[in-house]
C-alpha cells in the first residue's frame, strides 16, 4: 500500500470545504472530494488536479444512506483507507418569513438542517470508520461555528441552525469520550465569518483563513487535543 494519506473533504466542491481539499493537497494528501451535484465536483477536482493536488471525486450525499455506504466502498477501492475525515458539508436552511425565528420556526426546516449538519455527520463519520481504523493516525475534524456556543450567544437568530452546531458540539464530544483509547483523534473546528455564497460573501475572511483552523486539526500530532472547539485563536467557548 502507498504511503501517501488521503483524506475525504465533504462538501468540497465550494467555498471553506475546496480551500480545505486545497491546503490538504498543498500538504501532500491524497484529496477525496465529496460533493452531491456531478458537474462541480469534477469542477474542482480538475481544478485541484491543476494546481497540482492529486484528487478524485466521490459521489457523497451526506443525507442518504446508500450514498455515502457507497462512496466509503469507492474510497476503499481508490485508496484503501482515510487517514483524515473533514466533515464540512452544512447548510444554514431556510431563513426568510420568520422560518428560524423561534416563535415561528419551521419544523421542517429544522429537520431539513439537523439531516445535513447532525445526521449526515454521524452517517458519514460511522461510515468511514472502518477505512480510518486503518490509518497510523486518523483525524477526524467537524466544521462547526461559534453560533452554536452556548456561552457565546452569537450571530443572528437562526433557531434551526445555530442548535444544529450545538448539537454537532455535543455528539462530536461524545465521538471523543469514545475514541479516548483509540488513536482516532476527533475535533471540532469554527472557521469564522467568511466571504463565500454560504454568508451571501458577506463575511470578513478568506476561505482559505477559514480552512486554515480545520488543517491544523487534520494534522495534529498523536498527543494533540481531542474532543475540543477551536478557532485561530485557541479553543472556542462553547
Amino acid at each position: 500500500m502507498n504511503n501517501t494519506k488521503t483524506a475525504l473533504v465533504t462538501g468540497a466542491n465550494k467555498g471553506i470545504g475546496f480551500a480545505i481539499a486545497q491546503g490538504l493537497g498543498a500538504l501532500g494528501f491524497t484529496v477525496a472530494v465529496g460533493a452531491r451535484d456531478d458537474a462541480r465536483r469534477e469542477e474542482a477536482v480538475e481544478r485541484l488536479r491543476a494546481a497540482g493536488t492529486d484528487a478524485f471525486g466521490v459521489a457523497l450525499d451526506v443525507t442518504s444512506d446508500a450514498s455515502v455506504a457507497a462512496a466509503a466502498v469507492s474510497i476503499e477501492k481508490e485508496a484503501g483507507r482515510l487517514d483524515v475525515l473533514v466533515n464540512n458539508a452544512g447548510i444554514s436552511g431556510r431563513f426568510a418569513d420568520g422560518a428560524q425565528d423561534p416563535t415561528t420556526l419551521d419544523l421542517d426546516v429544522l429537520r431539513t438542517v439537523l439531516e445535513t449538519n447532525v445526521l449526515g455527520v454521524v452517517r458519514v463519520t460511522n461510515a468511514m470508520l472502518p477505512l480510518l481504523s486503518r490509518a497510523a493516525s486518523p483525524r477526524i475534524v467537524n466544521m462547526s461555528s461559534n453560533m452554536g456556543s452556548l456561552t457565546l450567544q452569537t450571530g443572528p437568530v437562526m433557531a434551526a441552525y445555530a442548535p444544529s452546531k450545538s448539537m454537532l458540539n455535543s455528539v462530536t464530544a461524545q465521538y471523543a469520550r469514545r475514541f479516548a483509547d483509540t488513536n482516532i483523534i476527533v475535533n471540532l473546528a469554527c472557521p469564522g465569518y467568511v466571504a463565500t455564497d454560504f454568508t451571501g460573501f458577506a463575511g470578513d475572511r478568506t476561505p482559505e483563513q477559514g480552512a486554515a483552523i480545520a488543517l491544523r486539526l487534520a494534522t495534529l500530532p498523536d498527543d494533540g487535543p481531542r474532543g475540543g472547539f477551536f478557532d485561530d485563536n485557541g479553543v472556542v467557548a462553547w
